[in-house]
């Protein structure tokens, strides 16, 4: 088992920076690709980004490609989305998931954080 928490979202303007943190609890979760999906309202929940458990390979949906970046440390059971030059469009609840292999789909994911809602103004 691994329970997921995410923390970090908030209220912040165009063009500016938050960073999202997942922390992971359970043995296993070292052995665990994780990924951030992202929902906002009324709209199905989209991938964002992706990471391997051993940090070898990220990948990342178009729209956020070069502004947003994932990094973790299994030393600390946790999961980073570096989010920068926001866009009023990136405004969603973001979520964390644990699966394994990577995967862009959110059926290969096994575990999810309850999600962190991110607002960004114009």
């Amino acid at each position: 088992q691994v329970q997921l928490v995410e923390s970090g979202g908030g209220l912040v303007q165009a063009g500016d920076s938050l960073r999202l943190s997942c922390a992971a609890s359970g043995r296993t979760f070292n052995f665990y690709a994780a990924g951030w999906f992202r929902q906002a309202p009324g709209k199905e929940r989209e991938f964002v980004g992706g990471i391997t458990w051993n940090s070898a390979i990220t990948y990342y949906s178009d729209s956020v490609k070069g502004r947003f970046t994932i990094s973790r440390s299994n030393a600390q059971n946790t999961v980073w989305l570096q989010m920068n030059s926001l866009k009023p469009e990136d405004t969603a609840v973001y979520y964390c998931a644990a699966g394994r292999p990577l995967g862009r789909a959110s059926t290969d994911y096994d575990y999810w954080g309850q999600g962190t809602q991110v607002t960004v103004s114009s």
